[in-house]
């Protein structure tokens, strides 16, 4: 059997139609956004002096809401791709 030819705006528009929409990529940057404030929080607490210890390392901000964030920005990626 022969195949109808398709039309040309119905072949134009399914070759410019994303997989995502404007949604979708909008929440995604949110959630980029998200997962580098995360990144940001946990940098940092080292010492300038090798043989001194710094107990700054252990702050609630950088073992318990950075990963948090990093965690919950990768999971709003995830909800934002099958977001239909």
């Amino acid at each position: 059997m022969a195949q109808q030819p398709i039309k040309q705006t119905e072949q134009a528009d399914s070759e410019n139609k994303m997989a995502l929409g404007k949604k979708n990529l909008i929440m995604m940057a949110i959630g980029v956004i998200v997962i580098v404030i995360g990144f940001v929080l946990m940098a940092g607490g080292g010492s300038d002096d090798p043989t001194a210890f710094n107990y700054e390392m252990f702050s609630f901000r950088r073992i318990t809401l950075a990963p948090i964030l990093v965690i919950g920005g990768f999971v709003f990626e995830v909800f934002a791709i099958m977001k239909k």
